[in-house]
């Protein structure tokens, strides 16, 4: 069983690994793994203390160009790589602190974590392709 953090409402669940695509809250009954989650300093704080699975952050911004053309492969990213990594994004226009709290210093920047801490970080717009590959070399996954 692994520790899994829900998204919506933030209570920590048991879920079993080998469901966790089928995964709901005890509390709130939403799905715990799934899709790009949008976070805020709360919701990163708990999943990177709380949560087992590993997280992929985005660091991007809404007037960024390399931002926006990179969503849509970080979205594939995420339906490749779930239900087993977690992928979110921090707007960085939105939640300036977060930016400077992981010394963010160009977007969009992917910040890989698992177990709370930063495993590796890679800067610049990537294709979907390559985001999967980098995440799962970094964490000795398939392919």
């Amino acid at each position: 069983m692994k520790h899994l953090v829900c998204p919506s409402c933030h209570a920590v669940n048991r879920a079993d690994p080998a469901r966790l695509g089928n995964a709901v809250c005890g509390k709130c009954a939403r799905p715990l793994a799934g899709g790009v989650l949008h976070l805020d300093a709360s919701l990163l704080d708990t999943l990177l203390s709380r949560d087992a699975l590993p997280l992929l952050v985005d660091f991007w911004a809404p007037w960024c160009g390399p931002c926006r053309s990179m969503a849509p492969a970080f979205d594939e990213a995420a339906r490749l790589l779930g239900p087993g990594v977690r992928l979110g994004k921090v707007d960085t226009e939105a939640h300036p602190a977060l930016g400077a709290r992981f010394q963010v210093r160009s977007i969009p920047s992917l910040i890989l974590f698992r177990d709370g801490r930063e495993l590796d970080r890679l800067m610049g717009a990537r294709p979907a392709g390559d985001i999967v590959a980098w995440a799962n070399q970094r964490l000795g996954l398939r392919g």
